[in-house]
């Protein structure tokens, strides 16, 4: 009876362990940059006061401008790159020349921080 309640023990602490592990996996998320998922929205949050609120507004949305609600973009950060990169409809102009690789990541992750489901 003892050890079979040893063994229940033991497997309870292991699967504790192994969920503890994944869980602090998840909460880390790590770019292949070694940044934070944190590290990248608030980077990403400086780049979007300093380079983007002043058109799309301060919470991600502007209204009475053309600009789209970001809070409500599809969940597809390549879109969200191009159009960043390349600029959209000759009323967006295009970043590529000023914002690094990174940046944009980081405004991507931001972003989409924020979005809403």
């Amino acid at each position: 009876m003892l050890k079979v309640t040893l063994h229940k023990t033991a497997a309870m602490v292991a699967a504790v362990a192994v969920l503890s592990v994944a869980l602090a996996a998840t909460v880390r998320a790590d770019d292949a940059n070694g940044n934070s998922m944190q590290a990248q929205i608030d980077h990403g949050k400086s780049t979007y006061a300093s380079k983007c609120s002043h058109c799309h507004g301060p919470n991600l949305m502007n209204s009475g401008t053309i600009t789209p609600d970001l809070r409500v973009i599809p969940d597809d950060k390549t879109r969200f790159v191009t159009t960043v990169k390349n600029g959209k409809n000759n009323k967006m102009p295009p970043w590529a020349d000023i914002l690094s690789d990174d940046e944009i990541g980081n405004l991507w992750a931001f972003v989409s921080s924020r979005r809403k489901p």
